[in-house]
C-alpha cells in the first residue's frame, strides 16, 4: 500500500479520461482529503468523479469547469478554486491537446494556447494557494517531443496551425511546458513550491488515439497503459523524496537532460515575459 496523502488537496486538469484519469484515481486510492478535477464537460467527468467518491468516500470530490482555448474560461475556474479558499498541495497540469489544427478564442496557436497559455494562467492564478501548502508542487505534463522543435517562432504561436498533422505546433507546445516548469522554479525558489516537468511516456491514451484513426490499433501493442502513464506524474506529485527538487525534467519516474533550447534561460525568461503580458488582462 502506498503511502496516504491524509490532508493533501490535489487539482488535476483533463481528469476525465487517459492519463489524467489514471492520476485521479490512483491518488483516490491514497486517502487525499480533497481532490478537485477541472475539465471542459462535468458529463464527461462524472464516471470518474464517481469512481473518486467511491475509492475515498470521506474526501472531498470537486469539479470545476474549465476550457483551456479560453482565457475567460481559465479566469473563471481559477477564481471559482480560489473562493473554495483552500490550501493546494499539488496542481498537476495535466489536460492538453495534440494533432488538431486551429486557433484559440484569443487568438494563439490551438496547442500552444491550450497547453501552454492556458496552464499558464491557470498556475499564476492560483500560486498563492499552492504557497500556503507545506510543500506545494506545480506538476506540468510534457513531452519527449519537445526535443523536437527548435525554440519557439513568436509570430507562428499568435495564428492557426500551419502544418497539416499539427503535431510541430504540438511540440513547440511542449518544450514552452519545460521551459514554464524551469522558469517557475527559478522564480520561486525562496519559498517551499516546487516544480515538475514530465513526459508520461508512449502511452496508448485517448490524445492520439483520436486523430490516427485505425494506424492507433498498429500501434497499441507498443503503447504503454494510461495507469504506467501515470506514475512519472504521481511519484512527482507525491514522492518525499523529491521534495527538494524542483524545476526538472522527469521520464519513467527519473530525471533526465532535456533539450538544449529548453535549459535556455533566456528563452525561458522570454517565454514568461510574453506570457505575463498574454495573461495580464485576466488576473484581476
Amino acid at each position: 500500500m502506498s503511502e496516504s496523502l491524509a490532508g493533501m488537496t490535489f487539482v488535476i486538469t483533463g481528469a476525465n479520461t487517459g492519463i489524467g484519469r489514471a492520476n485521479a484515481l490512483a491518488l483516490a486510492e491514497r486517502k487525499p482529503a480533497r481532490i478537485v478535477i477541472a475539465s471542459r464537460s462535468r458529463d464527461r467527468t462524472q464516471a470518474v468523479l464517481d469512481e473518486v467518491r467511491a475509492l475515498n468516500p470521506d474526501g472531498a470530490v470537486d469539479f470545476v469547469s474549465i476550457d483551456l482555448t479560453s482565457l475567460a474560461s481559465v479566469r473563471k475556474a481559477a477564481d471559482e478554486i480560489l473562493a473554495m479558499d483552500i490550501t493546494i498541495d499539488v496542481l498537476v497540469n495535466n489536460a492538453g491537446i495534440a494533432g488538431v489544427r486551429g486557433q484559440t478564442t484569443d487568438g494563439f496557436e490551438l496547442a500552444f494556447g491550450t497547453n501552454h497559455v492556458g496552464h499558464y494562467l491557470f498556475t499564476e492564478k492560483l500560486l498563492p494557494l499552492v504557497k500556503r501548502a507545506r510543500q506545494g508542487r506545480v506538476v506540468i505534463v510534457s513531452s519527449q517531443g519537445h526535443y523536437r522543435a527548435r525554440g519557439i517562432d513568436w509570430d507562428a504561436v499568435r495564428k492557426p496551425s500551419e502544418t497539416v498533422t499539427a503535431f510541430p505546433e504540438y511540440c513547440v507546445s511542449k518544450l514552452a511546458n519545460v521551459l514554464h516548469a524551469s522558469e517557475l522554479a527559478r522564480r520561486l525558489a525562496d519559498t517551499k513550491v516546487t516544480t515538475y516537468s514530465v513526459h508520461p511516456g508512449g502511452v496508448a491514451s485517448d490524445i492520439w488515439s483520436r486523430r490516427l484513426g485505425p494506424f492507433a490499433v498498429l500501434l497499441k501493442p507498443f503503447l504503454i497503459t494510461n495507469e504506467q502513464g501515470a506514475k512519472t506524474q504521481i511519484r512527482c506529485a507525491t514522492d518525499p523524496a523529491l521534495s527538494k527538487e524542483t524545476g526538472l525534467y522527469y521520464d519513467k519516474e527519473k530525471p533526465k537532460t532535456p533539450s538544449s533550447e529548453a535549459q535556455s534561460v533566456s528563452l525561458q525568461d522570454e517565454l514568461r515575459r510574453r506570457s505575463d503580458e498574454w495573461v495580464k488582462p485576466f488576473l484581476d
